[in-house]
């Protein structure tokens, strides 16, 4: 059980600011001017030299120049704009990037409409994905794993801070002078009073230009997790999903998956074929699982797995065992871990999505069987059902598959974090690492 943003330990004492550790050295990629003029290199230069050599058009040619001058004002006010949303390095704080340079090349796509300047459409369109990429990029391979000095102000609910793998906390104290404003940012627990002093010291924090966060926001945002232990922390205002995005997602998905399964069919019906003669038993998986607010469905798989009934005397923890793919199940056949490591098994789940019961996103799918049995052993475990189940998930890409119980509360805080961070930059997120996944087999079992 890995996750990239969290490393969990026991929590330790807050380091003394005068004895901490040395501020690690920004990486070069996440300076401006590195990130501009690598902006302008790959996706406004690179370009026009492609469209000059696949046409014939010369860069000084008034369409590529007046769609690469656009563009470079586009890439720049975005970046700044990133970069000043992007006061904390959390996990959908890649989301900036999407909106920053989506706002700023469709403001300029308006521009030279309005102004009716000719410009190469497909060399734009190039520019703005490419900028994407490049920042994206940039965004999860450094500005994610970055070292930071977070401040914290000393209360009840930040005395035991976790231990985060890229986090230096350091415990702030009153009288300190800009010594204390020598941090990344400060976190602190804003639902309770503070004594005047540290009132006064937050806003100077503020006024210096020190983003403030409550400390159970920043752990959200640094770990991927939401804990819930405490009815009031679960309050539907905060936790329901973005209700809009919910059907536009839907109603995409339905066209993706329709899509897929005309395309895919060749696949399926191979794939099908193989498993049949690859061991004795059906082709196509059936299970009843636990769905959208709760209600059961049916779901679809290729089957990975030698079939072995249970035996009407097999008590409810056997039958539960039986329904649970453990480390190294004998039951999984030579071709069903092929399938399993590729995702292929996944693919007849197209037909759930297109009949409105899955996601291709959201948190995975239990057996109503084990849905009821978590439900009883982890609290608050059936507010995982506010959105649809995905074929794969954050969960998913994150932890991999699990079946202790301890295991699945940790998948629980993970899938609350999506559920509250529902949001189409979370989606894209997911879908690359499930790229990565099917690439790697990483998480399959």
């Amino acid at each position: 059980m890995s996750n990239p943003f969290y490393q969990r330990a026991q929590a330790g004492t807050l380091a003394d600011p005068n004895q901490s550790p040395a501020r690690a050295v920004q990486h070069r990629l996440m300076r401006l001017r590195y990130m501009i003029l690598t902006g302008f290199v790959i996706a406004i230069l690179l370009p026009m030299l492609v469209r000059q050599i696949t046409t014939g058009i010369a860069i000084t040619q008034p369409t590529q120049y007046y769609t690469a001058l656009g563009g470079c004002v586009a890439l720049l006010l975005g970046v700044l704009g990133y970069r000043r949303l992007h006061v904390f390095p959390g996990i959908a704080a890649g989301g900036y990037i999407f909106m920053s340079l989506s706002v700023t090349f469709g403001a300029l796509a308006v521009s030279l409409i309005m102004m009716r300047i000719d410009y190469s459409r497909l060399q734009f369109l190039s520019s703005y994905l490419l900028s994407l990429a490049i920042y994206i990029y940039i965004h999860l391979k450094v500005a994610v794993h970055r070292r930071l000095r977070l401040g914290v102000v000393p209360s009840v609910g930040t005395d035991a801070l976790p231990v985060i793998g890229q986090v230096d906390w350091i415990r702030l104290e009153l009288g300190q002078g800009d010594a204390a404003l020598d941090v990344d940012a400060v976190v602190a627990d804003l639902h309770t009073d503070h004594e005047d002093a540290w009132d006064v010291e937050i806003t100077r924090y503020v006024l210096s230009g020190i983003p403030v966060y409550h400390f159970k926001q920043a752990l959200e945002q640094m770990t991927g997790r939401v804990e819930i232990h405490h009815l009031s922390e679960n309050t539907l205002g905060s936790l329901n999903p973005n209700d809009v995005y919910l059907k536009t997602k839907a109603f995409g998905d339905a066209v993706i998956a329709a899509v897929l399964i005309v395309l895919l069919a060749p696949v399926m019906l191979i794939v099908a074929l193989v498993v049949r003669l690859d061991s004795p038993g059906p082709a196509l998986f059936r299970q009843q699982r636990t769905g959208y607010r709760g209600q059961p469905f049916t779901v679809y798989k290729i089957r990975t797995m030698r079939t072995t009934p249970v035996g009407e005397g097999a008590s409810d923890n056997q039958r539960r065992q039986a329904m649970m793919t453990q480390v190294g199940d004998p039951r999984i056949t030579r071709l069903g871990a092929f399938l399993r490591k590729s995702r292929l098994d996944e693919l007849p789940q197209l037909i759930n999505i297109v009949t409105g019961d899955m996601s291709l996103i959201g948190p995975r799918p239990e057996a109503v069987a084990l849905s009821q049995w978590y439900e009883k052993e982890i609290p608050f475990y059936h507010y995982r059902h506010l959105i649809k189940p995905g074929v794969t998930g954050w969960a998913q890409v994150n932890q991999g598959h699990v079946t202790d119980v301890a295991d699945v509360q940790e998948k629980l805080h993970l899938d609350f974090y999506y559920v509250k961070n529902f949001s189409f930059w979370l989606d894209v997120l997911i879908a690359a690492r499930t790229v990565r996944t099917m690439v790697t087999g990483h998480g399959a079992r």
